[in-house]
């Protein structure tokens, strides 16, 4: 007994195609019994005139026709441009392997030898009806995942600015000085922060982070690190204590069990910390995981600065063992991220060995030939070397930098010397301030390896 076929939902719309008017007739006759909205067109060219100004869910078409066949009509409706999919069936009097084969690679998706058998009919359709619902329930929640896609991309937009608006001007003019920020997230929002406060007359701290990861975690902890270090209040900023400048040591020590006391979680960062005294040209920097700080003079090669150190929020109990420089005019102390000195070329990733990578010598060599800028023009060409040495300005991984430019001592100069030695006035809560500091120069800068140590007194 035949089954009778549920009622189609909205009642779909059918094109039958056909050159022979009895089956055409036959075909739309039954259809319309079971519900549907049926049109007909006697050739492979009506089909398509009447496709391209109504849309239909099912396509039903003869396979041989005069002027264009139905596997031609199957391509030609494919190509035509749609919202929704439609459920094409090819029928035809070929029953072989060949010809099956044939019209499913013409874009059909069903297949119906003649005579037709009214109950095979239905359960083409039945299935045809299963990808239509499937089709359109995924249409719908990809319609919504880009509704949300786009709110989301809005919100991360305005994070993005808020986040670039914590970041300080690319150059700030200073007393004996001139401090030059890069900062260019990988994504949306990134996890790199760059600034500077000023600690008491003469006396600024510069300061470089990178929180692990990347995205809205790692920019959440930026921005809360940005308070942190903020120059608004020395009552909320980390690095002072009853409104006095703590030492760089006591200053990473203090940050590093505040977030080691933060319930367990993945994110640490790296950082440079760094008093300078304007008016000596003493600069005392720790490092915490962040790459080599690279000193650049006019009258020696480049130098590594520091030892690497351990990162902030993972151990409690670290310690941070502070570098002490003395700067001469011309010196410009260069604060890297990791995103600058692995910046990858094209092809590369980050990470991997060089020479995919720019290292330290590459920096050094970008900062070579930028010596006669100052100011924005030395931002721009910094931003300019990485993206001609990646192929690109999209980096993989967030980009920031800090450069000192030291213009030389206001008053009571230092007197010039190579070695670096414990900067006076400025107390010690360790005996960090005894250890041997040691320096390098970077690979392949002029000169070779040149190594320097002296004892901090």
């Amino acid at each position: 007994m035949q089954r009778p076929i549920t009622q189609p939902p909205s009642a779909r719309r059918v094109l039958v195609t056909d050159d022979s008017a009895a089956q055409r007739q036959m075909l739309a006759m039954q259809l319309s019994r079971w519900g549907y909205d049926v049109a007909q067109a006697a050739s492979g060219p009506q089909a398509l005139a009447l496709a391209r100004d109504a849309r239909f869910d099912i396509v039903l078409s003869d396979w041989v026709m005069p002027g264009m066949s139905g596997p031609d009509l199957c391509r030609a409706f494919r190509a035509l441009p749609q919202d929704s999919y439609s459920y094409f069936i090819l029928i035809s009097a070929k029953s072989g392997t060949a010809a099956v084969a044939d019209g499913l690679a013409s874009g059909a998706d069903d297949f119906l030898t003649k005579p037709i058998d009214p109950a095979e009919l239905q359960a083409r359709l039945h299935a045809g009806e299963r990808i239509l619902r499937m089709e359109s329930e995924l249409r719908h929640r990809n319609r919504d995942l880009q509704r949300l896609y786009d709110a989301l991309q809005r919100d991360l937009a305005e994070a993005r600015r808020l986040q670039l608006s914590l970041i300080p001007d690319p150059v700030i003019p200073l007393d004996g000085g001139e401090a030059v920020f890069l900062m260019q997230p990988s994504g949306h929002v990134g996890g790199d922060l760059v600034g500077w406060f000023p600690l008491e007359d003469g006396r600024i701290a510069l300061f470089s982070i990178d929180v692990a990861g990347h995205g809205v975690a790692s920019a959440l902890m930026a921005a809360r690190l940005a308070g942190l270090l903020s120059a608004g209040s020395r009552e909320q900023n980390i690095a002072f204590q009853a409104g006095r400048p703590l030492p760089p040591d006591a200053v990473v020590g203090r940050l590093n069990r505040l977030l080691c006391a933060d319930p367990p979680g993945d994110l640490y960062l790296t950082m440079i910390y760094a008093d300078i005294d304007l008016r000596g040209g003493v600069a005392r920097l720790v490092q915490a995981g962040h790459p080599h700080p690279l000193l650049l003079s006019p009258r020696r090669p480049p130098l590594r600065i520091g030892d690497g150190g351990f990162p902030v929020g993972l151990f409690p109990q670290a310690s941070y063992a502070p570098v002490t420089l003395h700067l001469q005019p011309g010196d410009r102390l260069v604060i890297p991220s990791d995103g600058v000195t692995e910046c990858p070329v094209p092809g590369g990733a980050p990470g991997d060995p060089a020479p995919a990578d720019l290292g330290e010598a590459g920096l050094a060599a970008i900062m070579d030939a930028a010596r006669d800028l100052r100011g924005r023009p030395l931002h721009d060409a910094l931003l300019a070397g990485l993206a001609a040495h990646a192929g690109t300005r999209d980096f993989p991984d967030d980009v920031s930098a800090v450069i000192l430019d030291f213009k030389g001592a206001q008053r009571a100069p230092v007197k010039a010397r190579a070695s670096m030695a414990r900067s006076p006035g400025l107390p010690s809560t360790s005996s960090a301030a005894a250890t041997d500091i040691q320096t390098a120069s970077c690979p392949g800068s002029e000169g070779g390896p040149s190594r320097r140590t002296g004892r901090a007194r």
